[in-house]
């Protein structure tokens, strides 16, 4: 048989299709890529961590927290933040799912670690695993994520060391891995330079913190060993024992007679002064009594005269200070004659009346503490009538001014503003008695009590939260509308909003308090709620009302405390300033408190109060709404989900 060049081109053809056959035999197969692989993907994760998602449909498209590309060929987003989802997530699942841009499995009890092949995911671009239970070490493969922009996992048990390799995920802006069980040090070569939101607070780490992350708040690095900044100065290590000295030459004779008398000139010495340390402790123990004596008799003639042209009575009231029980015991000193100074009730007597001596021996608990003085429970004895007491700070302020400010106050009346019903006032102490409302603050129902052990948020869905809103609204634009323009409430935050018993309204205190410590009560710690051009929060107004309102509806809304706000944390955010970034980076129903998140119906309610909270919380004062305006937006909000709740309730009634 002749060869052909013809054959042997054709020979060789036939073995480089057969080779390519064999090879692509012995290459594992890759996942299929359309919408069919991502539902059955979508159907294992269910059945392993999450049997009650309602997941029937034909397209996944439609499922709940599932969401597609706008062509409808791929999942790009799995969302289901609280959502019961209960053990561990299999291989298989979420890393055949390798279109998807947006993974929220926040806030459920998911355990076990992070699937290995999460890796698969090159597109992703948003990872909220927090509040869950995942242990283990990070996955070799998680560091693949190269797209990766916004990473949440703390509140775990992950454990091992922060791996050098997060420096492969250089678009990195947030990263959060507080409250886990990680260990060693930081990389010192830490390099992300889009990093812009960062946490590692209580985990078991130690050493230096990469000068990479020195411009973090001290506040990310709480609880751990870390130091160097912004925490204090690594110590320095000790310096070398120095060298052992040569032993003494032996003394001659003469030198120990020397020896001898020198001992005994010590002891004189220290005879002589432990007589003199003690004749100077008895000197200034005489000094203290006649000071102390002195001063006290200079005290009560002043009170007496400075009291003398406003009350007839000259006598005095102080009221000790709570002890650490919660519980109060206080005494009343008199001067020579005169009856006690009685309460100032505002209005009519109470029904059951009480009186001074009444309220100084009544039960108490401290239920709120600020930088103007602190609220105590008070329950009257035979349980007569409870009310809140709020102890103002010492200021200089006359009692005729104080007088008339509390009237002022006293006399504003709305059904959202918690009412002053009695003051009283001692050079010593101010005392302002409210009526005990509501069913707690709406900081301790959102952040849970601070106070209390093991207390935890509560559940309080849109409606609820909506209508808080609006009754905290009214009754902030009730204070605006009926002082003037200049009429302000001067500390809007949560813990001065009680909500009422059933959830579903809201009282607003502390209205005007600021006026009554004076201009010496020394200033607090910058908070979240304090608008941007505020130096002196002493100075308040209406549109510095109007951003705290705002801030407000943000933590409403995120259930994220703002920075300094809840007493005894060091948690929060600049929430106007996170929120705005949430919207750049195009996310924005990670906005939402996970409580709420799952209500999608009422999504565009949620985005109309977040945009609203937005305005308020405008860096330029002109471009705030005001009062008026908020509640007219917060009613249309309200009514509107209102609505779809009892079309809701139809279809559920006429359904079989």
């Amino acid at each position: 048989m002749r060869w052909t060049p013809g054959a042997s081109a054709g020979r060789a053809v036939y073995v480089v299709l057969v080779a390519a056959l064999w090879c692509a035999s012995l290459t594992p197969r890759a996942a299929p890529t359309d919408l069919a692989a991502d539902r059955a993907a979508l159907l294992a994760f269910r059945a392993a961590v999450g049997p009650r998602l309602p997941w029937a449909a034909a397209s996944p498209c439609g499922w709940r927290g599932v969401k597609c590309d706008p062509a409808g060929a791929r999942v790009v987003a799995l969302q289901l933040p609280g959502d019961s989802l209960v053990g561990a997530v299999p291989l298989g699942t979420i890393g055949n799912l390798t279109a998807l841009r947006r993974l929220s499995l926040r806030l459920n009890a998911l355990s076990g670690g992070i699937p290995a092949d999460i890796g698969s995911c090159a597109e992703l671009r948003y990872l909220y695993l927090q509040g869950n239970r995942l242990d283990g070490q990070i996955p070799e493969g998680f560091f693949g994520l190269r797209l990766l922009q916004r990473l949440d996992l703390s509140n775990n048990r992950f454990a091992g060391g922060v791996s050098p390799d997060f420096n492969r995920l250089q678009r990195l802006a947030s990263l959060y891995l507080e409250n886990n069980s990680l260990n060693g040090t930081l990389p010192s070569n830490l390099d992300l330079p889009k990093l812009q939101l960062f946490n590692v607070s209580r985990n078991n780490l130690t050493g230096p913190v990469p000068k990479s992350l020195a411009g973090m708040p001290a506040s990310a690095f709480d609880g751990t060993g870390l130091c160097g900044e912004p925490l204090a100065p690594c110590p320095t290590p000790p310096p070398p024992p120095p060298s052992p000295s040569p032993p003494p030459a032996p003394a001659a004779a003469n030198g120990s007679n020397r020896r001898k008398l020198s001992t005994g000139a010590i002891a004189g010495i220290a005879a002589g002064g432990t007589v003199t340390f003690l004749v100077l402790i008895a000197a200034i123990f005489f000094l203290c009594f006649r000071c102390q004596r002195t001063m006290a008799e200079k005290s009560a003639a002043a009170a007496a005269a400075a009291d003398s042209d406003l009350d007839a009575s000259p006598e005095s009231v102080t009221v000790a200070s709570m002890d650490k029980k919660n519980t109060t015991r206080r005494s009343s000193q008199a001067t020579a004659a005169g009856n006690a100074k009685k309460l100032v009730f505002l209005g009519a007597a109470p029904d059951a009346p009480y009186d001074l001596e009444s309220l100084l021996h009544a039960s108490a608990e401290v239920i709120g503490k600020g930088w103007l003085g602190t609220t105590y429970r008070a329950t009257l004895e035979g349980g007569a009538a409870t009310v809140a007491v709020k102890r103002l700070r010492a200021a200089p302020i006359p009692e005729r001014e104080f007088r008339d400010k509390v009237i002022a106050l006293g006399a504003l009346r709305h059904d959202n503003l918690v009412p002053l019903r009695a003051y009283f006032y001692s050079r010593e102490e101010k005392l302002i008695v409210y009526d005990f409302v509501g069913a707690g603050s709406l900081c301790s129902l959102l952040h849970g009590s601070s106070s209390g052990a093991g207390a935890s948020p509560a559940r309080l869905d849109f409606a609820a939260r909506a209508r808080i809103a609006l009754a905290a609204a009214r009754g902030v634009a009730f204070v605006h509308g009926a002082g003037g323009a200049r009429s302000c409430h001067g500390n809007i935050k949560s813990t001065n909003v009680l909500v009422t018993d059933a959830r579903d309204g809201a009282y607003v205190t502390d209205h005007g308090i600021l006026q009554l410590v004076g201009a010496h009560v020394p200033l607090k710690r910058v908070t979240g709620y304090r608008a941007p051009e505020v130096t002196d929060p002493r100075r308040a107004s209406q549109e510095t009302d109007v951003y705290s309102f705002g801030v407000l509806l943000l933590e409403l809304l995120t259930g994220k405390p703002p920075v300094n706000s809840v007493p005894g944390s060091t948690d929060g955010v600049d929430l106007p300033l996170w929120v705005r970034t949430v919207v750049q980076e195009e996310w924005t129903s990670e906005v939402f408190d996970a409580t709420i998140a799952i209500e999608e119906r009422l999504e565009e309610e949620m985005m109309r109060l977040l945009q609203l909270a937005m305005d308020c919380a405008d860096d330029r004062p002109d471009r705030r709404p005001r009062m008026a305006e908020v509640v007219a937006r917060i009613e249309l909000i309200v009514e509107s989900a209102l609505l779809k709740a009892d079309a809701d309730d139809d279809f559920h009634s006429i359904s079989p």
